[in-house]
């Protein structure tokens, strides 16, 4: 099936209350135009350099959200222009995230990134890191960044029970902050959870967010 195919099935699956983030990493901009030309705004990248040259070229009312590991000296390149940043996990990086937006005089908003998963590789804070950035002296004079939620990525693999529990983990991370740090901050709402692969039990469990990539653009081209 086509792009277009692709994403008005996945849209039929996806609550009104759920966003659907395209991520089109590895994927051309024409790519992006064909998945634009159904009405989808919301894209996510995870590699600064390809978010930045198709921000340049593609219509300028998508929402893009940065969804990889972000490192500190790269956020002047995408703080200008970034809708939401997914994946912070340190409050260097927040602290960073701060300083640019004040250049660009704009409030950037941010999830905090949570490590649910069983793989070493994946990025993330527990709760108790969560709770000490969130306390920290510095934390509360950023006044140029929003917290709005939480991010986690489930582990690799087949079994439903371990994701779940996962998914489940991250709702409870998402419930304990705000109870105890965002409950008079309405904009503290969104669980970004759930892939191509699990983003049907993600919204089941919770998920207001789901990041779709090979679903709706087929498999990644990295060459």
């Amino acid at each position: 099936m086509s792009i277009i195919d692709n994403l008005n099935q996945i849209k039929t699956t996806i609550p009104a209350n759920v966003t659907l983030v395209a991520v089109s990493k590895t994927h051309t901009a024409e790519a992006v135009l064909e998945a634009y030309s159904t009405g989808q705004r919301v894209f996510g990248e995870n590699k600064v350099q390809e978010l930045c040259a198709k921000q340049l070229i593609l219509p300028n009312d998508i929402e893009w959200h940065f969804i990889g590991h972000l490192q500190s000296n790269k956020v002047k390149y995408i703080a200008p222009f970034i809708t939401l940043i997914h994946s912070v996990d340190s409050l260097k990086v927040l602290t960073e995230i701060n300083k640019e937006g004040i250049k660009n005089n704009r409030t950037i908003s941010c999830l905090l990134e949570f490590y649910i998963a069983s793989e070493e590789s994946k990025f993330g804070l527990d709760l108790t890191e969560a709770e000490a950035m969130l306390e920290n002296p510095i934390f509360k004079t950023l006044d140029h960044i929003c917290i709005a939620g939480v991010m986690g990525m489930a582990s690799y693999t087949d079994d439903q029970n371990i994701i779940k529990n996962e998914f489940r983990q991250l709702v409870s991370y998402f419930n304990q902050l705000k109870a105890k740090y965002f409950s008079a901050c309405a904009d503290f709402k969104e669980i970004s959870m759930g892939m191509s692969g699990d983003y049907l039990l993600a919204i089941k469990e919770g998920s207001t967010m789901v990041r779709v990539g090979s679903s709706i653009f087929g498999e990644r081209n990295y060459r």
